[in-house]
């Protein structure tokens, strides 16, 4: 009687450190400032000057930035979608609030790469591979970056619903 109830224990303990582990995601260091970058290039709320700042830092460039500011990039859901049978079929659609941008080819395609860099396993299904998130919240820190330690950036996410 004492094995069951313990067995019945540990079962709930692993499972609900397993829906703990589903309910969000981070990413940080080069993977982080790739998403920030990828996604930033297409919001409607970060300005130009922080967008050129994010693509200056991934292309490996110095960049000048205000002592203690940060750029923040925010997403309600990026969801991409890649073809293994049409293998010139890749599409991402991101999504700000009410307005939605869609991707196809190379910059699909990097986005997608970049959601499996940042540890979102892709899901298939006749033909076809997905990856996607949803509530991306990311904090650059262009002055920590720029002291090449591997520091300042960082991203938090939901992964997709199962």
């Amino acid at each position: 009687m004492k094995r069951a109830g313990l067995a019945i224990a540990t079962a709930i303990v692993a499972l609900s450190l397993a829906s703990q582990a589903a309910s969000a995601g981070t990413a940080s260091g080069g993977s982080a400032l790739a998403l920030a970058s990828l996604t930033a290039d297409h919001s409607p709320v970060v300005n130009n000057r922080d967008v050129r700042v994010l693509r200056r830092l991934l292309n490996g460039r110095n960049v000048k930035y205000p002592a203690g500011k940060k750029i923040s990039v925010q997403a309600d859901s990026i969801a991409c979608k890649t073809s293994n049978v049409d293998i010139t079929s890749r599409s991402c659609e991101l999504a700000y609030g009410q307005e939605k941008v869609s991707l196809s080819g190379r910059r699909a395609h990097e986005l997608y790469a970049t959601l499996l860099e940042v540890g979102i396993a892709p899901d298939g299904a006749a033909g076809s591979m997905s990856a996607g998130l949803s509530n991306l919240a990311c904090d650059i820190d262009p002055n920590v970056i720029l002291q090449k330690a591997g520091g300042g950036a960082d991203c938090k996410f939901d992964p997709p619903k199962p």
